[in-house]
């Protein structure tokens, strides 16, 4: 029996995997890009920052939850806030908020076999930490199909879309933007991708964590180069084109 996605060769599948097939190096955000948002993963995640910073800083709950808020609207990440703000150190702040249960996330073997047959390096890009994308790529049964992880350590604790670990990450990895592509759900971490010259794919989600700027959900700018709904489908129908 032939799954859905493990089609035979169609013309949509050959031109779509014509648009790609100057890329030999893969980009790929993981929360709510490498797995679907619908997981909720992320949630629990938003809620263990909260208590950490309620904590830190001896606040009741909801204005912790403000402080989150706002330190992400500045920073990028909640994380970079405290730290600049409060001195924080940055890795008991990831071993807590991610400490969380990966199991809302499903296996996925037709995502391993797409990842299997894409030609090209495959690097995940996070600003969460090593230890997180190891727990999500192990729960998908992906792991094997990465060539490395750039995390937020590794960025020196600066989140995307902060340029500057973008070209810390193209340079560790020995890219060449110009045959890269990154996939991403947060359409405005692709900005300083587009700008250095990577093939950009925006995952359009309903999450309110992949969209904080509703009116940039429906026009994200010429940034974005392809839009797509779902990574495994997509994946799954330009590498049908290559069985």
């Amino acid at each position: 029996m032939t799954n859905a996605y493990q089609t035979a060769t169609t013309p949509l599948a050959a031109a779509l995997a014509d648009r790609f097939a100057h890329v030999d190096h893969w980009v790929f955000d993981l929360d709510n890009t490498l797995y679907p948002a619908r997981c909720n993963l992320f949630a629990q995640v938003d809620v263990r920052i909260t208590d950490y910073i309620a904590q830190a800083l001896g606040m009741e709950r909801e204005a912790a939850r403000l402080k989150q808020k706002e330190y992400y609207r500045l920073h990028g990440t909640s994380l970079r806030g405290m730290m600049i703000d409060h001195g924080m150190d940055p890795a008991p702040f990831l071993a807590y908020v991610h400490d969380i249960d990966v199991t809302p996330v499903a296996p996925s073997p037709l995502l391993a076999d797409a990842l299997k047959a894409l030609p090209g390096r495959k690097v995940i890009f996070t600003n969460g930490s090593v230890r997180h994308a190891e727990n999500v790529m192990a729960r998908l049964g992906v792991a094997d199909h990465f060539d490395g992880i750039f995390d937020i350590v590794a960025a020196d604790y600066v989140p995307k879309p902060d340029p500057a670990p973008y070209a810390t990450m193209i340079r560790n990895f020995g890219i060449n933007p110009a045959r890269a592509a990154m996939v991403e759900d947060l359409h405005r971490n692709l900005l300083p991708a587009a700008a250095a010259g990577m093939t950009t794919v925006w995952v359009r989600t309903d999450s309110e964590y992949s969209h904080p700027d509703p009116s940039a959900h429906i026009h994200p700018g010429d940034h974005v180069h392809h839009v797509i709904a779902d990574v495994e489908a997509w994946l799954a129908e330009i590498t049908a084109h290559l069985r």
